[in-house]
């Protein structure tokens, strides 16, 4: 069976995005009991791991010590920290098995972020970083 050579064309353009890099945005919830430098020390593993998987960071946001809305593992606070990366699609797995390794993790969620919602963020960081000058 042979395709014409529009779909030929159009199958190499499929192909060829899937191996493109995509956005997306990790945020963790570590356990409160993490001493500053391993807070720190998770942060940088983690956004190293991406880095070695052919990944870059855009944008890494510690928001420190925050109340949940309900306890896990018996804990009614977590350390939170949000990273947003571009990175291939297969590194998104090679994350998730090391973060269910970590046990200074509570929670993980890895978003992928469509073209709105990387400008909201470009905004909001732009918009931040503004306000931060002016005072």
């Amino acid at each position: 069976m042979f395709l014409p050579d529009d779909w030929f064309n159009l199958l190499k353009k499929i192909m060829a995005t899937e191996n493109s890099l995509q956005s997306y945005e990790l945020m963790l919830i570590l356990t409160p009991v993490l001493s500053d430098e391993e807070y720190k020390s998770t942060q940088k593993k983690y956004a190293d791991f991406v880095k070695e998987n052919g990944g870059t960071v855009i944008h890494q946001d510690a928001w420190g010590l925050r109340s949940m809305a309900y306890p896990i593992a018996k804990k009614t606070t977590g350390l939170y920290f949000v990273m947003e990366y571009k990175a291939p699609s297969d590194t998104n797995a090679k994350l998730e098995i090391q973060m269910n390794r970590d046990e200074a993790i509570m929670r993980h969620m890895v978003t992928r972020l469509d073209k709105y919602a990387e400008a909201y963020n470009l905004r909001k960081r732009n918009k931040n970083a503004t306000v931060e000058n002016a005072s």
